[in-house]
């Protein structure tokens, strides 16, 4: 049942990344601009059309035309926090996708109360966040070293579910092992490589992938475990041909450029944990 369960999963991502490709869904990203043009680069080598757009003024019509909408708290201002919730409720009233990046929740109160405050107004389609932040959120022991992981208590599957049940959303939590759980499903991922941390904006990037995967997929954990996989697998391909941080970056935009539906299958570490 489990095997199953996984190939079905993969299926749907691979023909996601096959519908990326062809339809170029526009991603509409109110994100962290420490790493803006590495997300919308990733982004245009995944396939989609990539728009950063925050200004209050114009959220609202920009959701209307995307076909997926990210919110990423890494820079966070009180004007960045009313733009996304404009664009989020206006998303939710025209039934457009949105993931969550809570960047630093649980490192300041300030970040905690966003998150939880865009997670009860917006009710995005996936929570995409490391497994310190999203302990926080769920309620669970963490330890919050600024705006990269911390210390958990709980494996990413745990906290995933946790967080699933809790928000009513698709969780996606990153860490040693990859998790994502919808509420009755647990996928759990191993696909990625040790380079990655010797990078910025891994995560943001993945966010942005997700959405990607969301524009073009209604099953937000296939989404979620796509843009994994897809991420994950390109960083393993790029770290055969690199041997400096620099190096490994450029590989991997163009391992995810390159990377074939067919190869997500093939290449994919999933396993699915009964609930």
């Amino acid at each position: 049942m489990a095997e199953d369960t996984v190939g079905a999963c993969l299926k749907k991502s691979a023909r996601a990344l096959a519908e990326i490709k062809r339809r170029k869904p526009l991603v509409h990203n109110i994100t962290n601009y420490v790493v803006t043009n590495d997300t919308a680069n990733i982004l245009l080598h995944i396939g989609a059309s990539p728009v950063m757009a925050h200004a209050a003024e114009e959220v609202e019509d920009m959701v209307q035309i995307a076909g997926a909408l990210v919110l990423n708290i890494g820079t966070l201002d009180r004007q960045w926090v009313e733009s996304m919730l404009l664009a989020g409720r206006a998303a939710t009233a025209r039934r457009v996708p949105v993931v969550f990046d809570p960047v630093g929740a649980g490192a300041t109160r300030y970040r905690t109360e966003v998150s939880l405050k865009i997670l009860e107004e917006v009710r995005p389609q996936v929570l995409r966040g490391n497994a310190a932040e999203v302990s926080v959120l769920a309620g669970m022991e963490a330890e919050v070293l600024g705006v990269d992981a911390g210390r958990t208590a709980a494996s990413t599957g745990e906290i995933a579910a946790r967080a699933a049940r809790r928000f009513g959303t698709a969780a996606a939590v990153t860490g040693p092992q990859d998790a994502v759980c919808d509420g009755s499903r647990l996928f759990l991922v191993d696909n990625g490589h040790p380079m990655l941390g010797g990078l910025t904006g891994t995560g943001c990037m993945v966010t942005a992938l997700t959405a990607a995967f969301l524009a073009v997929e209604e099953d937000a954990a296939a989404a979620a475990v796509g843009a994994l996989v897809t991420f994950g697998l390109a960083a393993e391909k790029a770290a055969q041909k690199a041997s400096t941080p620099a190096s490994f970056k450029t590989a991997l935009f163009d391992e995810v450029y390159l990377l074939a539906p067919a190869e997500l299958i093939s290449g994919a570490r999933v396993e699915a944990v009964l609930l």
